[in-house]
């Protein structure tokens, strides 16, 4: 009898049978090699597959007693109303590896309410990674709304907007703002923001019950200038003004205070919701990012923080 032919779909298959053997049904991998017929060193390789594919998504249930300790800490010092912190990767010190899932089960706890909110939703790496590790759900009840624009300078999609990501996920409605990130100028803002189908998109923000954001340090590889939404000029007058780091594009100093005019004046996107009725949490980590976590949370720009174990710890020692 002619041997079976794997090709890269069935091996796909093959690894999303280990992976479902190994993680949810609890089997050794002698049991996988047996019930898929292979060796044991080829049901090692399939489970190792379905994780390095991302066909099996982990997350970790245990509270780990230093993570929840510095949650709690935090929670007091800076009166916050959600804090998730998780361990640091000692090798990797960048990865969002952590956060991103923690994150993913936050968003996903919300949209399983049975009564419809509204989610509004920042932009960024951290916050893209996230958005990839939600499971697909329906959820026709909610309204998902971006707080900023989704056009690159060159006019093509904005790379790190997860808008469309995140609905065709849940299959929710979703109102994106079909803007520039930053305007070319504060008259060409206030004429688009005048349009009433960004006024209603505007409006919604507001009313948003709870808020996903990364933040972006305005350092030398500062995102905004990495992605070319602004110049090197621009970067340097902001940071020659104080700006430390920015939330959905909105720049701002140690002390958490908008840098006044500058890219401020032509940002296009909505202004946080109100962090008294509603919940805004912010995606970040790192040392880079510490100035504006600690501006942020200082000012109450947030009322909410998902970060890792040593970031939260800085944090508390500043």
């Amino acid at each position: 009898m002619a041997g079976r032919v794997v090709t890269p779909s069935t091996r796909q298959d093959d690894a999303a049978r280990a992976g479902w053997l190994y993680y949810v049904a609890g089997n050794t991998q002698d049991q996988i090699a047996t019930k898929l017929g292979v060796s044991r060193q080829s049901a090692q390789r399939l489970v190792s597959l379905a994780v390095s594919e991302g066909l099996v998504k982990v997350r970790l249930d245990h509270p780990i007693s230093e993570c929840m300790e510095l949650a709690e800490a935090l929670r007091t010092r800076f009166a916050l109303d959600l804090v998730e912190v998780v361990p640091s990767d000692p090798g990797n010190p960048s990865t969002t590896i952590g956060i991103a899932e923690a994150a993913a089960a936050e968003i996903e706890r919300r949209l399983r309410s049975p009564d419809p909110i509204i989610l509004a939703i920042g932009t960024g790496r951290t916050l893209k990674a996230a958005i990839e590790q939600i499971s697909p759900m329906e959820c026709p009840q909610h309204k998902i709304v971006s707080l900023t624009g989704n056009i690159a300078p060159d006019g093509s999609a904005a790379f790190y907007n997860v808008i469309f990501s995140i609905a065709d996920l849940i299959s929710a409605r979703s109102f994106p703002m079909p803007l520039p990130v930053i305007a070319s100028s504060e008259e060409e803002r206030t004429m688009l923001h005048s349009q009433p189908m960004i006024k209603h998109t505007l409006e919604l923000a507001a009313q948003a019950d709870v808020t996903f954001v990364g933040i972006g340090d305005l350092g030398p590889t500062a995102p905004l200038y990495v992605d070319g939404f602004i110049s090197e000029a621009e970067l340097k007058a902001l940071q020659k003004a104080g700006a430390v780091a920015e939330i959905v594009g909105w720049a701002f100093d140690r002390e958490g205070r908008l840098i006044d005019g500058l890219t401020n004046e032509r940002v296009a996107a909505s202004p946080l919701p109100s962090r008294e009725r509603s919940l805004v949490v912010c995606l970040g980590m790192g040392e880079a990012k510490l100035p504006g976590l600690r501006a942020a949370l200082n000012r109450r720009l947030v009322n909410g923080i998902i970060t890792d174990e040593r970031t939260a710890a800085s944090l508390l020692a500043s």
